[in-house]
């Protein structure tokens, strides 16, 4: 993947639950991390007395992490919502130039702050609640 333009990163969410994915922020920073746990099943006979590992048995999870402001009312109260009432839903990650990542994520974290200035931002953490999904472009 070459470079790219930041703010092309989009998070989407499936407001009402029924596959309509819109996007629900603007974002101005965000980050995807993709995680593996590994599984250590080194043992007194393995070769040079190197690490192995077990393929395919790690937890797998992602997290996202976005601040910026809400676009309007409604996104603002539709994540607020999701967060208190702890639910958890579908939403998309699009890379540019390198695909989707759609599946269940819950909000972990929201955070809202203001300078005396400047507009009202707000920060969302997610985590990965189940099974993901990726989709190349």
């Amino acid at each position: 993947m070459g470079a790219q333009k930041g703010r092309d990163l989009l998070l989407k969410i499936d407001s009402d639950g029924l596959g309509a994915f819109e996007t629900v922020a603007g974002l101005r920073t965000r980050a995807l991390s993709l995680n593996a746990e590994t599984v250590d099943v080194t043992h007194a006979e393995s070769a040079g007395r190197w690490r192995e590992l077990l393929a395919g048995a790690g937890v797998r999870r992602a997290g996202l992490t976005g601040a910026g402001i809400f676009k309007d009312d409604a996104s603002d109260e539709l994540v607020r919502s999701l967060f208190f009432d702890g639910l958890i839903r579908a939403w998309q990650i699009v890379v540019p130039d390198f695909g989707t990542i759609e599946g269940p994520f819950q909000i972990a974290a929201l955070d809202y702050a203001g300078s005396h200035n400047g507009a009202v931002n707000f920060e969302l953490s997610l985590e990965s609640a189940g099974e993901l999904t990726f989709t190349a472009l």
